[in-house]
């Protein structure tokens, strides 16, 4: 069999998380490939809300292998929190998840460098949740890393001491009081629940699947817009969140890929710094924000809300050659008169449809206007209900992004997803 692979395709928060956890059945594996616990999946089902940072978004099946790949960089303090939720819930923690060795650590000291890095930028710093993501990403290229697999080694503290040796140093570069006794006790709290996990090698063990024929979906965190190599950089994640880090981030080769489908939003939001075209920094955005309770379920931040962008979504999808499309939170619009869509952008003073090299706030957005449907949609089981203009609003984005829309979610709870046609299978 081959491996289907869900990821975003804005700047994150599109509602990864919930198509994960509505096609969990059809599937056999779940398999996280990239990021961190910068990430928050938020699930819904039953009135209850949970929010998942590093385990994947199908925990809560059982039977389904959840995965959590070589790609991704773990704090043991964050999942042990996590571990512990799901345990008092009756989830199966330590049979459903299985986490690869080479999945790199996150120590406490790669918070203090990320804080220490941030207020360093000032005025220009990037926007990270400092959960020690970026420096943890880059003792990995840079060859210094601890891995989930050291862990069981009997050298293990003597590596982790050595690396934080190291950190105090960088860390004497800044202005910053710190003590890492109390995080470092937490932390090793963390390493011993991970010692009570299954620890495997992910390639084998997914390659193994493939052949066996087992069916795998490959979930990513963050969004493409975010993507180190391809995002709006700098003001972007440390990895790649688009379907090649599906390949580096599981060890699966390009040609076991098969169906890639792409989350958004039916407007767009953006949490931290960087460049937004279409935000409505306004009472628009704040109206957005508001109904589509816009706030980083990772950080409680304030998300920036704006309308929709064509150039930046046929960016993603090129970029990560999406096959089908979810759009998420379509019930957000429901009360609104018109909607407008970013067509163009006047960038340098020429109107463009693509997405430029580099992209900044003299970035003018095009739009275009459409009716809005002024209809309550969160009450809609299927397809044939949808009002009128949401109808022409979804074959509008299908003939401009020149990709089927699969999925449409009218809420956030799981039975809030319409199904329609060309459905992942």
């Amino acid at each position: 069999m081959a491996v289907d692979v869900l990821l975003g395709l804005q700047w994150g928060d599109e509602g990864k998380g919930k198509i994960v956890d509505v096609l969990t059945p059809k599937y056999d594996i779940i398999a996280r490939f990239q990021g961190g616990p910068n990430a928050g999946h938020t699930l819904e089902f039953e009135g209850i809300k949970h929010v998942l940072h590093t385990i994947p978004s199908g925990i809560f099946h059982k039977g389904v292998k959840n995965v959590v790949g070589n790609g991704v960089v773990i704090d043991p303090v964050i999942l042990k929190v996590e571990i512990d939720k799901l345990l008092k819930m009756g989830v199966d923690v330590k049979e459903q998840m299985l986490i690869s060795k080479k999945a790199h650590l996150i120590l406490p000291s790669h918070k203090l460098l990320d804080k220490a890095s941030e207020m360093a930028k000032g005025k220009a710093k990037i926007g990270s949740t400092l959960k020690g993501i970026g420096p943890t990403y880059m003792d990995k290229t840079g060859r210094n890393g601890l891995r989930i697999g050291d862990i069981f080694e009997a050298d293990f503290q003597e590596k982790y001491v050595n690396l934080v040796n190291k950190h105090k140093n960088l860390l004497n570069f800044y202005d910053m009081d710190y003590s890492l006794d109390e995080m470092e006790i937490e932390f090793h709290q963390g390493i011993e629940t991970i010692k009570g996990l299954t620890a495997i090698d992910s390639e084998h063990y997914l390659n193994n699947a493939i052949k066996a024929g087992k069916n795998i979906l490959a979930e990513g965190a963050q969004g493409t817009m975010l993507d180190v190599d391809f995002g709006t950089y700098p003001f972007v994640t440390s990895s790649n969140t688009i379907t090649a880090g599906t390949c580096t981030g599981l060890g699966i080769a390009p040609n076991k890929i098969d169906r890639i489908v792409g989350i958004f939003k039916a407007y767009c939001t953006r949490v931290g710094s960087g460049p937004f075209p279409s935000e409505e920094d306004n009472e628009t955005g704040e109206r957005i924000r508001t109904l589509g309770f816009e706030f980083g379920a990772t950080t409680g931040r304030e998300r920036r809300c704006g309308w929709i962008d064509l150039p930046a979504l046929k960016y993603a999808i090129m970029i990560n050659g999406v096959t089908e499309l979810s759009m998420m939170k379509g019930d957000v619009l429901d009360s609104f008169e018109s909607i407008k869509v970013c067509t163009h952008y006047i960038h340098n003073g020429e109107k463009i449809d693509y997405f430029p090299y580099n992209i900044d706030d003299s970035v003018e957005p095009v739009y275009i206007e459409k009716k809005g449907w002024n209809v309550d949609t969160t009450k809609i089981t299927s397809e044939s209900e949808f009002p009128k203009e949401l109808v022409d609003y979804i074959a509008y984005l299908e003939a401009e992004l020149e990709t089927p829309i699969s999925i449409v979610s009218v809420g956030p709870d799981r039975s809030q997803t319409i199904q329609r046609n060309k459905v992942m299978a």
